[in-house]
């Protein structure tokens, strides 16, 4: 289908190559970079970023030097995906030379998504550069002779960010005055990786910006500079009744770090805060403090009625002396709330008691996936001797789960033994029902040697494409309606446009699930400012889904503002977490699947905190059983 007439076939060929993946699809995509489509040979360079071959190099390289920005951008793109750090001083000259041409203009702005523009091409080669962590490329094609910026735009405070390299930290701080506050916000973030105790004097005004993200974004960086100058600052904020909740807890974990004089006792009142997660925050930052003091306050402390608290502390208690946290710990084994029981092995592993093998290896039986996909892990992290037997049969136990984390979770332990014992339980897992297991398999046998032919054993890939289609399905080949999604809250409504012709398949697991009612009541288990608000787990946990996975549909939108992308653990295991962006994140691009976006109610998405409730999903896509209701 390279070959085609029809340069859409072309196209979408060129992509359906890259997202199988296999190095067999470089030569053939490679020869499409010459073809007469411009749009065909574009998609040609993102497939081959996405199967990450570094084959693919030269002939990438050679296309930054197209005159189409399209072409430079994806060709920028995929050098980025395959990490080549050889292709880094290329992609710098190219973005060098779109800011000397004028190129960036008024920069189109954070939610333009456009591809064919010398202000996309920059931000591709910006993205690139971070993964290919070349500061010096990035910093020849953007600063000036006295390390000044020469582009004020959030993609630069996003590179400078991102690589956090000490030489970075002019450059931030000129990017910390920028009118633009995604700029603002990127340039505070990368401050605090600075670790230069100056960058607390120009960040400390920001704690109080009317911009949410910047003041979020410059206490958290306040925090990972230790700077109990900061204090008084960080609490008069804690305790100004305007603060919003989002920045509350900000500010409940950056005094953990600053310290300083009343700070333990600022925070004591907040163990009996309403919201579980700021009393979950504050016991951490107390533990951070003074972890002898810590344990004197816990004593005076009933157990936590909410269960997301609880294993909070489980965790905290795993960085305590194993005299103060193995108690504790030990009854936790027994809390009433499953969920609690992950975070506890999580925390004996790393305090690694005398009896730590036993206590784990009896956590395999549990009748819970979930508590044995946590043993499992921490077993890979001791390793004790002759736990193979049991990581064995807890695979096998766990063919009878509806969900791949447990038999997983035992092959990457029995992984961390070495090739020798590992291999027989790992060749098994390359027949194993759920696709995710065997491509994990497939890796871990990859990783002991690079000529196996572990990928290959996998196939054919499953042609499911969610519960309820095929690949056949006219709704998916030619979708007559814009789908759109209607997600409910106590807060408001959010309002989702569909990716309908780049994610087909994972716009419709989405809407089966919603049509099912399996999103009605489900919590929003996970909220971080500035970076994205999370949900569609029935556990409320993070580890949930729907009992089944789905494959990857990487694609080219960008995470922007309001993208709307599917969660995973690691390649094709999404199933029904997804997740909103509060702002740009270019580290996730290509990475995860983008399948829609927010159209109306961002300020919905921003309001939202851990906790709150999705009441219903609605989907409209033409069919009148199901319209919007304003």
């Amino acid at each position: 289908m390279l070959t085609d007439s029809e340069a859409r076939i072309r196209r979408r060929a060129a992509l359906a190559v890259g997202r199988v993946g296999l190095v067999e699809g470089v030569e053939p995509l490679v020869r499409v970079l010459d073809d007469a489509d411009p749009e065909v040979r574009q998609m040609a360079a993102f497939a081959l970023g996405l199967i990450g071959d570094r084959s693919a190099r030269d002939p990438l390289i050679a296309k930054l030097s197209d005159p189409s920005p399209l072409m430079k951008g994806s060709a920028a793109e995929a050098l980025g995906l395959i990490g080549d750090a050889a292709a880094a001083d290329a992609i710098g000259r190219m973005a060098s030379e779109i800011i000397a041409a004028g190129g960036l203009g008024d920069q189109g702005g954070s939610r333009d998504d456009s591809r064919d523009t010398p202000a996309a091409a920059f931000r591709l080669a910006m993205a690139a550069l971070v993964r290919l962590k070349a500061y010096d490329a990035l910093a020849a094609a953007t600063l000036d002779r006295l390390g000044q910026p020469r582009a004020q735009w959030w993609p630069v405070a996003f590179a400078f960010q991102r690589l956090e390299d000490p030489r970075g930290l002019t450059a931030l701080l000129a990017l910390l005055k920028d009118a633009d506050p995604y700029t603002r916000a990127f340039a505070a973030k990368g401050l605090g990786a600075m670790k230069d105790p100056s960058a607390g004097a120009a960040l400390l005004p920001l704690v109080t910006a009317t911009d949410g993200a910047v003041a979020v974004e410059a206490v958290r960086s306040l925090g990972r500079l230790r700077d109990s100058r900061a204090t008084p600052a960080l609490l008069k904020l804690l305790q100004a009744p305007n603060t919003s909740p989002h920045l509350k807890l900000e500010v409940v974990t950056a005094l953990g770090n600053t310290g300083g004089e009343g700070v333990s006792d600022g925070l004591i009142p907040y163990l009996a805060d309403p919201k579980p997660q700021i009393r979950a925050a504050a016991l951490r930052s107390l533990a951070t403090l003074d972890a002898e003091g810590f344990v004197f306050i816990l004593s005076g402390l009933d157990v936590d009625t909410h269960w997301t608290v609880r294993a909070a502390l489980a965790s905290i208690l795993g960085t305590l002396t194993p005299e103060a946290g193995l108690p504790r710990l030990r009854a936790m084994l027994n809390d009433p709330d499953t969920r609690v029981v992950p975070p506890v092995l999580d925390a004996i592993a790393k305090l690694h008691p005398p009896d730590a093998a036993p206590v784990l290896i009896d956590q395999l039986a549990s009748t819970d996936p979930f508590i044995r996909s946590a043993a499992a892990d921490a077993i890979g992290q001791l390793k004790p001797p002759n736990a193979i037997a049991a990581l064995t049969d807890a695979y096998r136990r766990g063919e009878a789960d509806d969900t791949y984390v447990a038999r997983a979770s035992a092959i990457v332990a029995a992984a961390a033994y070495g090739a020798q014992p590992a291999t027989p339980l790992v060749t098994t897992a390359l027949a194993d029902k759920d696709w995710a297991v065997r491509l994990r398999a497939a890796q871990l046998l990859k990783q002991f040697d690079p000529a196996s032919d572990a990928m290959a054993r996998i196939r054919p890939a499953p042609t499911t494409a969610a519960p309820s289609g095929s690949y056949e399905a006219p709704r998916l080949i030619s979708p007559q309606y814009s789908t759109q999604a209607f997600i409910e809250t106590d807060r408001g409504t959010i309002q989702l446009e569909m990716a309908m012709f780049d994610a087909p398949l994972t716009v419709d697991n989405f809407v089966t699930l919603a049509r099912k009612g399996f999103f009605d009541n489900v919590v929003i288990h996970r909220v971080v400012a500035d970076f994205v608000v999370q949900a569609g787990d029935p556990r409320a946990d993070g580890s949930g889904g729907p009992g089944y996975s789905i494959r990857d549909e990487l694609n080219e939108r960008p995470y922007l503002r309001g993208a709307v992308g599917m969660a995973l653990d690691w390649a094709d295991t999404s199933g029904s977490q997804f997740f909103i962006t509060h702002s740009p994140q270019p580290h996730l691009d290509a990475k995860y699947t983008v399948f829609g976006r927010v159209i109306a109610g961002m300020d919905v998405v921003d309001r939202i905190e851990q906790g709150d409730v999705i009441r219903r999903v609605r989907i409209w896509d033409g069919t009148p059983a199901t319209p919007p209701q304003n």
